[in-house]
């Protein structure tokens, strides 16, 4: 059965319940294949997982650009000086050699869902039984007047970690004493709530060590921010003076820039600047618009299974998804990945399927070994992933527990990279 839109809304919790029974293979081919678009903490993991727990079953191919993966989260603590641009950069040759998954490096550039094929730039085409799409975000064009992605090298925006981060950090270094960063920050949704204010917490740290009497403008289209508490707290205590925020009441939304002439223009008022980090809104991955599964900027998901509601032979996670109240973030990624992998091994091979559950934890460092977190535990229900329950770090923490929630982020680190990349 092809399902649309109304009808698999309409399936709710048995969507789980129908993968119990093998598919009929496409093409009549022997061992079902999974093919995974997207090789971050999202797709690595499906891949693994599918790879690891069906023992052989499944023939998984993962197809990702990058021969190394640098991962978003902990790339701030980079620009902060806390770790090294090696230490967030990862391989995946382990996937390849201790689980037999063909790792492809290529852009995939076309789906036909009728056919279950993907194309890739190199010109090879594959075969999919179950097709996983985690291909992040992409910026929507116009979001930002002046700037599009020809000016990312002027203005870099860095939300896809590797290169753009070090570009961004080598500008920050370069900046004369006394010099103005600028900071577009994005409007929801996007990835990484917290990511922009860990951002300016880790640029004013750099800044504090190397150029003290710098200044830096946060541009914002929103009222309010994840965390904001804690971060202004942190700004107060550790930078005081040095970072001005300005939000939608003020016009942080009404904002320009030039990046031949270094300008950012808020609400009308032009400031010259020596650095310039621009966040634009954000999108699905474009391959989930070539495949015809987006409404609007997102692609809307089953939470029970993270089967596309458009398609039922495609699986989309993470970043990319409209799945109700997850925030787009790695630690949510993975643990979509894990139920969507089990989806697939149950329509695949008739193994058993449990519910679905999620959880999330977003930390973030403000200052050395000051670190917060925000998180919460999440149900699929017929309509979305819906928030169990929740926590946040307060204000006004002692410094001890601030130091075990960093250290604590640090072992996530780990965790959840090994859980990637094996």
């Amino acid at each position: 059965m092809t399902l649309n839109r109304r009808t698999f809304l309409g399936t709710g919790a048995a969507a789980a319940a129908t993968l119990s029974a093998p598919m009929v293979l496409a093409g009549g081919h022997g061992k079902p294949k999974v093919v995974v678009v997207g090789g971050g903490a999202g797709g690595a993991t499906a891949a693994r997982y599918i790879a690891k727990d069906s023992k052989g079953e499944i023939d998984v191919t993962l197809v990702e650009p990058s021969r190394s993966y640098y991962t978003c989260f902990f790339s701030n603590l980079y620009i902060g000086g806390f770790r090294d641009i090696n230490s967030i950069a990862h391989s995946y040759g382990k996937l390849a050699s201790d689980y037999g998954i063909n790792v492809v490096h290529d852009w995939a550039v076309g789906i036909d869902r009728d056919a279950k094929t993907v194309s890739l730039a190199g010109g090879a085409t594959l075969n999919y039984d179950r097709l996983i799409l985690s291909p992040g975000i992409d910026f929507i064009d116009g979001a930002v007047e002046g700037w599009d992605t020809s000016a990312q090298n002027a203005m870099p925006h860095a939300y896809k970690a590797g290169s753009q981060t070090e570009l961004l950090k080598a500008q920050i270094e370069a900046m004369p004493q006394g010099g103005v960063f600028a900071m577009v920050a994005p409007p929801n949704p996007y990835r990484c709530p917290p990511g922009p204010y860990e951002r300016v917490s880790m640029v004013a740290h750099l800044l504090k060590n190397i150029n003290p009497t710098a200044k830096i403008i946060v541009a914002d289209p929103k009222p309010k921010f994840s965390k904001m508490a804690l971060f202004q707290e942190g700004w107060a205590n550790n930078y005081e003076g040095m970072i001005d925020w300005i939000g939608s009441e003020f016009g942080g939304g009404n904002v320009s820039v030039d990046p031949g002439a270094m300008t950012v223009t808020i609400d009308g008022e032009v400031t010259k600047v020596d650095a310039c980090n621009v966040i634009p809104a954000m999108k699905a991955g474009r391959i989930c618009d070539m495949a015809g599964i987006t409404e609007g900027n997102w692609a809307p998901v089953s939470g029970h299974t993270m089967q596309s509601r458009v398609d039922e032979n495609i699986h989309v996670l993470g970043d990319a998804t409209n799945q109700g109240d997850m925030p787009k973030s790695g630690f949510s990624a993975n643990s979509q990945a894990k139920v969507a992998a089990m989806a697939v091994r149950g329509a695949l091979t008739g193994s058993k399927v449990f519910p679905a559950r999620f959880s999330n934890t977003c930390w973030s460092l403000i200052d050395t070994d000051n670190g917060v977190k925000v998180g919460a535990s999440y149900q699929a229900t017929d309509e979305k992933i819906a928030k169990v329950d929740g926590f946040i770090s307060a204000t006004g923490e002692s410094a001890d527990l601030r130091k075990a929630t960093y250290e604590e982020s640090i072992g996530w680190y780990d965790g959840i990279t090994a859980d990637m990349f094996g």
